[in-house]
């Protein structure tokens, strides 16, 4: 039996993570060997392609460079999938709110090696602030912008209900899954972090945010809560990961009721229109939402269905 605090030393540092596999594929599958023909590459290095709207302005590349280590889920899944076919529903509308949101920042929390954060500085001219507490991970977020030529603000905090410090549970299933909930997945070991409130980030970096979008784990709720007063005085367009069997639905709702927010399930094609209860999928691809300050007009849906057509030429292989 390995250690606790064994396991989340290799967790925390890749070089370190990369050398065990190796060694363990030496060993009897019985013994805890690993099959040396599945293991990934020590870093995954790629280009990936990304799309631009008909009639869009023209902004930003045309693809990115990504070199990451080969491990990583989110990563993983680009490489083989492209744009076109990593979660497009999601994608196309977090595109169009950038479009449609009044100006102002981009708040991505729990961004992971910050996907999302790289097309909203490729294909916008928003100041862009990627939320990433896991230290390797955010490194990696912050290296592949410096790459691109991209402004992304990396930030190594993790955004709740309160301030000071906490412990990020490192997942045993990838990178993209740590939380600071005891249990969500299972562990490999924990992290202290340090802990904030969106709207006090905000205030001492005076920022306006326009847009949030918000992927962490069960604990959505408590960076929503932590977020009210930029809610209330700066309405923004807020894209938003709703996991089952934790409570996550009912207290969104009581969050947002009062703020007179719309919410909108992305799954299948778009118009999505506004839902009178939120609820969790248990289809990770199904789990995001849409909460609007406003009704979305037509124009917006059609907009997201641009970025949709746009997102189809994204493939491995453009």
């Amino acid at each position: 039996m390995v250690p606790d605090p064994v396991r989340a030393f290799v967790r925390r540092h890749p070089n370190v993570r990369y050398a065990t596999r190796c060694l363990r594929s030496h060993l009897p599958q019985v013994l805890g060997g690993l099959d040396a023909t599945l293991l990934p590459p020590r870093v995954r290095s790629f280009d990936l392609v990304l799309p631009r709207r008909e009639g869009g302005e023209s902004l930003g590349p045309d693809l990115l460079s990504l070199s990451v280590p080969g491990d990583y889920w989110v990563p993983r899944r680009l490489q083989a999938l492209g744009l076109a076919g990593y979660r497009p529903e999601i994608v196309s509308c977090f595109l169009s709110v950038l479009d449609y949101a009044r100006p102002g920042a981009v708040l991505d929390i729990g961004s992971g090696v910050g996907l999302y954060s790289l097309l909203a500085a490729a294909r916008s001219r928003r100041r862009v602030y990627a939320f990433e507490p896991t230290p390797d991970v955010a490194a990696t977020a912050g290296a592949i912008a410096a790459a691109n030529g991209l402004a992304v603000r990396v930030e190594e905090t993790a955004l709740s209900n309160h301030t000071g410090t906490g412990w990020l549970r490192l997942s045993a299933v990838s990178e993209a899954s740590n939380s600071l909930t005891s249990g969500f997945r299972p562990e490999l070991g924990r992290v202290e972090v340090r802990v904030d409130t969106a709207s006090r980030w905000r205030e001492r970096d005076n920022i306006v945010p326009s847009v949030l979008r918000i992927d962490t784990g069960p604990t959505e709720p408590d960076v929503i809560a932590g977020a009210l007063e930029i809610l209330r005085r700066f309405r923004p367009w807020i894209m938003c990961g709703v996991v089952p069997d934790h409570g996550v639905e009912e207290r969104l709702m009581a969050l947002l009721e009062p703020l007179d927010y719309s919410w909108h399930h992305l799954c299948g094609p778009p118009p999505y229109p506004a839902g009178t209860t939120i609820t969790a999928s248990r289809t990770p691809r199904e789990r995001t939402w849409l909460f609007a300050p406003e009704a979305p007009e037509p124009a917006f849906w059609e907009n997201v269905r641009l970025w949709g057509d746009a997102l189809k030429t994204c493939t491995p292989n453009a």
